[in-house]
């Protein structure tokens, strides 16, 4: 009796649990982006003051639970010296949520290369990745055509994965929840597939 209760309890209310990790340069809206998520999705939480968040030295973590599938986010900073560090956490990810600052022209070519580095590693073969355009209610805001031209030539490295470059707002949260909502589809999907097969999107 013990064990069935124990199944359908685990069946009712177990989470499967996926890593994603929040990469992009320091000031993309990462941190913003990690607080605007838990706001929307875990209804007892109440939130920072997101103008008082400041550049990320390390790392934030935090859990956003969107139906059975429970996201672990792992925001690391974006600095130059941390980026380094970046690769470490490849391994245990599902999924990589990359965040730009579409204000910030002048840095857009770091941007890129930070971003290039990601898709190359073999360790992320496969992984779904979300582009933020992010800042997206700034008015001189670069568009969504306009970063995917200048992201243009890493389209050959993303391979067979699942990817989409959306617009997003982390300060007024517009495109979060679509953000979220897109990665849990595909980390879901991908765990019962075998790597190397996974579809673009």
């Amino acid at each position: 009796m013990y064990t069935l209760l124990s199944g359908l309890y685990k069946y009712m209310f177990q989470k499967d649990e996926y890593c994603i990790l929040i990469l992009g340069l320091d000031n993309a809206g990462k941190t913003t982006f990690l607080e605007q998520s838990k706001t929307r999705f875990n209804r007892n939480y109440k939130g920072m003051n997101l103008s008082k968040i400041t550049t990320t030295v390390g790392l934030n973590i935090g859990t956003v639970d969107v139906g059975k599938a429970r996201l672990m986010f792992w925001d690391l900073g974006g600095q130059e010296e941390l980026q380094s560090l970046w690769d470490k956490y490849y391994a245990e990810c599902h999924g990589v949520i990359y965040v730009i600052d579409s204000t910030d022209e002048e840095r857009l070519s770091e941007s890129k290369q930070a971003f290039e580095k990601v898709v190359s590693s073999e360790s992320l073969d496969g992984v779904p990745i979300l582009v933020l355009a992010n800042k997206q209610d700034v008015e001189t805001c670069l568009s969504i055509p306009d970063i995917k031209t200048a992201f243009s030539d890493c389209t050959c490295k993303i391979g067979r994965r699942d990817c989409l470059t959306q617009a997003c707002s982390a300060l007024t949260g517009k495109g979060v929840r679509e953000g979220i909502e897109w990665m849990v589809k595909c980390v879901v999907r991908n765990v019962h597939r075998p790597p190397r097969q996974r579809d673009i999107t």
